[in-house]
């Protein structure tokens, strides 16, 4: 069981409405003409993420597949919070030993006094301030790998190359929109109406994402991208979280057999499963969401080890880092 207090909890569902999520975000940029007054600078930004987070675990894979960690540190929040803030209740003492803060808040804050919005992860602050420089996790990682080039390791991967942007922008708009965040329009329904609709939204859009990837192995190219990054940690969490907590429920994604191989492909790869943490995903929608799950009970279930599978997606071609190279292994 959790130490979340029930009735410090965040509500998500507003009776009789379709859930709609704020997108007003920090949108300060790291670039290397430093035109927000954020320059590249190895050293001086932390990543703040949760491994719970899909958006956060965007950036955790990101960060390790162009192998950023010893330019860009990380912070890790645990798998709850309250109403209001990740916690580093991982850490000694409940404090971040980078930043010195035991409340993500508390960054926020430094950068503009009683910040109203939601304190979200990933967050990258600036240290030498303990302000955040920016929450806006679609750019987040575009800039990982359109900024940070300099230093990325000898044979990171292009995960958006220039000749693909624009059919991966296509492909991200509609994943998301259907996919990312319609998991959370079918969780966070409140009516029946709006239940229904984002469930045949998201359903048709997994349909279409199994035609998309029966005869080839990734969603744009023969590589992986970040669309992949984007369409995998919603996979990630399908069976575990939203096939039962956000009625998801027409098909665990073991039962969609193309789109359950791709997940497994990627899983596999280097990158993707390391990042992954099944028993933070679990705790954080189970016991935060306590409208949904008033007990906050995190179920037993289902058996994950299936992951491990054989996936049979090498026959369709195509190399996750093609001519470069995996990261290392983690230490």
């Amino acid at each position: 069981m959790t130490d979340i207090d029930p009735e410090s909890a965040e509500t998500y569902v507003a009776e009789n409405q379709p859930y709609e999520r704020d997108t007003r975000y920090i949108e300060s940029r790291i670039t290397r003409d430093g035109a927000d007054g954020y320059p590249i600078e190895p050293g001086r930004y932390r990543l703040v993420v949760s491994y719970a987070c899909p958006w956060a675990n965007r950036s955790i894979i990101v960060r390790r597949l162009l192998g950023l960690e010893n330019v860009i540190s990380m912070g890790v929040c645990g798998p709850t919070h309250d109403r209001r803030s990740w916690t580093f209740d991982l850490d000694p003492g409940g404090v971040d030993p980078v930043l010195g803060i035991p409340r993500l808040q508390d960054a926020y804050f430094k950068r503009v006094p009683g910040y109203e919005k939601g304190i979200t992860v990933p967050a990258i602050v600036d240290v030498p301030t303990g302000a955040v420089v920016t929450n806006d996790f679609p750019q987040i990682t575009i800039d990982f790998e359109l900024e940070w080039t300099e230093f990325h390791r000898p044979g990171a991967p292009d995960l958006y190359p220039e000749a693909l942007r624009a059919e991966i922008d296509e492909v991200n708009a509609v994943v998301y929109r259907d996919v990312n965040n319609g998991v959370y329009r079918c969780g966070f329904a409140g009516s029946q109406e709006a239940y229904d609709a984002a469930y045949d939204q998201l359903f048709a859009r997994l349909d279409w994402l199994t035609e998309r990837l029966r005869g080839r192995r990734y969603l744009v190219g023969d590589t992986i991208t970040e669309a992949d990054v984007r369409l995998f940690t919603t996979l990630a969490r399908f069976d575990a979280v939203y096939h039962g907590h956000f009625k998801c429920n027409r098909q665990k994604l073991s039962e969609m057999p193309v789109l359950w191989a791709y997940a497994r492909d990627l899983f596999q790869t280097p990158g993707f499963g390391d990042s992954t943490n099944f028993d933070h995903i679990k705790r954080h929608y189970y016991e935060v969401h306590r409208d949904l799950n008033p007990l906050g009970i995190v179920p037993k279930g289902p058996d994950l080890s299936n992951w491990a599978e054989p996936h049979g997606r090498e026959s369709l071609g195509g190399k996750p880092f093609g001519d470069g190279t995996p990261p290392a292994p983690l230490g």
